[in-house]
C-alpha cells in the first residue's frame, strides 16, 4: 500500500482549509447581513409556514444551521417568538443546509472551480485591509468562499486513489456487503463524522468527495447524509447543556425531529434512492445509473446525492408540519421548567455570543431588559416587606438577598460578554458606542440592586426594633414607592426601545417627581420628629429609606440616558451609595 503516513496528514490538513474556509465565509455572510438577520428573524411572528421560509433564508445567509438555531432559541428568550414558531426555524434550517451540499456538486465536481477560487483571492485579498467595514467583510466572505474550494480541491487530490491502493475499497467493502444492516451502520458513521468535524457541510462535502472518487456507492452515501442529518443535531445538544430551558427545549426538538425523519425515510430508502436515479438521468440525459457507481457517473451521482438531500428534508418538513403541536408538547414534558430556579438565573447569554456583533449586542441588550425586569422584582418584594404585615418578613429578605447575588452575576456576565464582543476588529462605531452605553446601564442597574438590599435590611432593622411608623408616614412613604414604580415602568419600557425612541422627557419629568417627594416629605418628617409623633429611630430609618429610593431614581435616569445613547444629567451620584 502506497499510502502513507504523511499523506493521511495531508488529507487532515486539505479538511482543515476547507471547514477554515468555511467558516471566514460564513462569519463575511453574517457581518455583511449584521442587522438584517435580526430583521429576518423578527418577521416570522404569525405562522410556522413562515418560520420555515426565514430559517431557510438564514440559513443560506450563515452557512450554519446551528447558527440559526441558537438565533431562534435567543428570540425566544426575549418573548418575540412562541417555542412553537421557533421550530419552524428549525426545520427551515434543515431544508437550507442543504445548498452547501447543491454549492459543492455543482461547482466541486461539475467545475474547475479552483482557478476561479485563486482568482477571486487575488481580486478580494487586498480590500481585507480596506479603511471600509463593508468592504472588507465583502472581501473575507469572497476570500472564504475561495479557501473553501480550494480546500476541496486538495482533500479531492489528497485522498488515496483506489486504483493504486485497492486495500483502501476492500476494507470499506467488509461494510457495505450487508444490505440494510450496511445502510444502518452507515447512518451511524455519517453521525460520528459531523461530531468530528462539527459540522455537518464539512462532512457532506467529505461524504461526496468519497461519492466521486468511489470509495462507496451511492445508497451508503445516502445513509451518511441522513446520519449527518442526526449528528449536527448532537452538536446543538451538546451546546445547548449549558443553555436554559428554552435552548434545552429548540435543541431536543430538532433532534427529535430529524430522528423521526430518518426513521421514516429508512423504511423507504431503497425505492426513494430510485426515484432519484431516475431523476438524474432524466435531468442530465445520461442512461447510466448512480446505483451501480460506475466512474463515468459519480459526477451524476454527486448530484444525485444533493438531490437526495433536499428531497428529505423538504419531504419531512411537510409531512411533520402538522404534527409539531405533539412533538412540541413531548419536548415540553421531557424539559419542563425549573419553576423559581429559572427566575433566579441567566436568560439569554448562557449560549454564547454570535459570529454577528451586532445580533450579539440584540442578545445581550435581552439580558439587559432581564437586569431590569430584576429590579422591578426587587421593587415589588420591597413593597410588600414594607406595607404587607401578613407576609413573612423572613421570606422575603431572603428572596431580595438572592435577586441580589442574581444581578451581580448579571452585572458581571454581562460585561465580559460585552467585551467578548468589542474584541472584534470590524465592530461598527455605532456598536461600540451601544456597548460603552450598556456598560453604563448593567453598572447602575447593579448599583440600584445593592440600595434595594440595603433598604430591606433597614426594613429589618424596624422588625427587630419594632420600630413603627404612624399612618401619615406610612402614606407618604407609598407614594414615595408609587414615583418610584413609575420611573421603573419608563426604564423598562425605554431599554426595549431603539435609542432614537427612547423618551427621554418623559424620564426626567419622573425623576424630578421623585426629588420633589423626597423634599418635600423630609420636611414633613422633620415636623413629626419635633412633634414627638414617631422616636427618632422609626424617624432615621424613615428619612434613610426617603433619601435611598430618590438617589435609586438617580439612577434610574442614568439608565434611561444610556439607553438613548446620551445625558441630560450630570452624573451626580458616583460613590454615595
Amino acid at each position: 500500500m502506497s499510502y502513507s503516513w504523511f499523506d493521511f496528514l495531508q488529507l487532515i490538513g486539505s479538511l482543515g482549509i476547507f471547514i477554515f474556509g468555511m467558516k471566514i465565509f460564513s462569519e463575511g455572510l453574517q457581518k455583511i447581513a449584521g442587522n438584517r438577520l435580526k430583521g429576518i428573524l423578527a418577521g416570522m411572528t404569525r405562522n410556522r409556514a413562515m418560520g420555515v421560509a426565514t430559517g431557510l433564508t438564514t440559513t443560506v445567509i450563515t452557512q450554519s444551521s446551528t447558527t440559526t438555531t441558537v438565533m431562534a432559541v435567543s428570540f425566544v428568550n426575549a418573548g418575540l417568538l412562541t417555542f412553537v414558531q421557533s421550530t419552524g426555524v428549525v426545520m427551515g434550517a434543515n431544508i437550507g443546509t442543504t445548498v452547501t451540499a447543491w454549492m459543492v456538486s455543482l461547482f466541486g465536481f461539475k467545475f474547475q472551480i479552483t482557478p476561479i477560487a485563486l482568482a477571486l483571492i487575488g481580486i478580494f485579498f487586498a480590500f481585507l485591509f480596506s479603511n471600509s467595514t463593508r468592504l472588507r467583510n465583502i472581501a473575507e466572505t469572497m476570500v472564504g468562499f475561495g479557501i473553501l474550494f480550494i480546500g476541496l480541491s486538495f482533500i479531492k487530490d489528497a485522498v488515496p486513489d483506489i486504483n493504486q491502493n485497492p486495500e483502501i475499497l476492500d476494507f470499506l467493502r467488509n461494510y457495505t456487503d450487508f444490505g440494510y444492516l450496511s445502510l444502518i451502520l452507515f447512518v451511524a458513521v455519517g453521525t460520528v463524522l459531523t461530531l468530528l468535524t462539527q459540522s455537518s457541510s464539512a462532512a457532506t462535502a467529505i461524504t461526496l468527495v468519497m461519492l466521486f472518487e468511489g470509495w462507496i456507492p451511492f445508497p451508503i452515501a445516502a445513509a451518511m447524509v441522513l446520519g449527518e442529518n442526526i449528528g449536527t443535531t448532537v452538536t446543538a445538544n451538546i451546546a445547548a447543556l449549558a443553555g436554559n430551558v428554552h435552548a434545552k427545549r429548540t435543541a431536543r426538538f430538532h433532534f427529535f425531529f430529524n430522528v423521526i425523519g430518518v426513521v421514516w425515510m429508512m423504511i423507504v430508502i431503497l425505492p426513494f434512492l430510485g426515484l432519484m436515479d431516475s431523476m438524474i438521468q432524466y435531468f442530465t440525459q445520461n442512461p447510466l445509473s448512480i446505483m451501480e457507481g460506475a466512474a463515468e457517473s459519480r459526477a451524476n451521482a454527486t448530484l444525485g446525492l444533493s438531490l437526495f438531500h433536499t428531497s428529505f428534508n423538504v419531504l419531512n418538513v411537510l409531512i411533520l408540519f402538522m404534527f409539531v403541536p405533539y412533538l412540541v408538547r413531548f419536548v415540553e414534558y421531557l424539559s419542563p421548567t425549573s419553576g423559581e430556579d429559572e427566575e433566579f438565573s441567566l436568560r439569554y447569554i448562557s449560549a454564547g455570543p454570535m459570529v454577528s456583533p451586532g445580533f450579539s449586542v440584540e442578545q445581550a441588550n435581552k439580558e439587559v431588559q432581564h437586569f431590569v425586569g430584576v429590579i422591578s422584582k426587587m421593587h415589588c418584594t420591597l413593597h410588600e416587606l414594607i406595607f404587607d404585615e401578613k407576609a413573612s418578613k423572613s421570606k422575603l429578605m431572603d428572596k431580595i438577598a438572592k435577586y441580589e447575588e442574581l444581578t451581580d452575576r448579571l452585572e458581571v456576565e454581562i460585561s465580559d460578554y460585552l467585551v467578548h464582543i468589542s474584541e472584534n476588529a470590524n465592530l461598527e462605531n455605532t456598536l461600540t458606542e451601544r456597548i460603552r452605553f450598556m456598560q453604563i446601564m448593567i453598572n447602575d442597574l447593579e448599583r440600584i440592586a445593592d440600595i434595594y438590599y440595603q433598604l430591606s435590611k433597614q426594613s429589618e432593622k424596624m422588625v427587630e426594633s419594632r420600630a413603627s411608623w404612624p399612618p401619615k408616614a406610612l402614606s407618604e412613604m407609598a407614594e414615595m414607592m408609587d414615583a418610584v414604580t413609575n420611573a421603573i415602568d419608563a426604564m423598562s419600557a425605554n431599554v426595549q426601545l431603539d435609542p432614537e425612541d427612547v423618551n427621554l422627557e418623559h424620564a426626567l419629568m419622573l425623576e424630578d417627581k421623585i426629588d420633589d417627594i423626597r423634599e418635600m416629605y423630609r420636611d414633613t418628617h422633620y415636623t413629626r420628629l419635633e412633634g414627638g409623633e414617631y422616636a427618632s429611630r422609626s424617624g432615621v430609618l424613615f428619612v434613610d429609606m426617603l433619601n435611598r429610593l430618590e438617589r435609586i431614581g438617580d439612577h434610574i435616569l442614568n439608565v434611561n440616558e444610556a439607553s438613548a445613547g446620551r445625558r441630560l444629567k450630570a452624573y451626580r451620584i458616583d460613590g454615595d451609595d
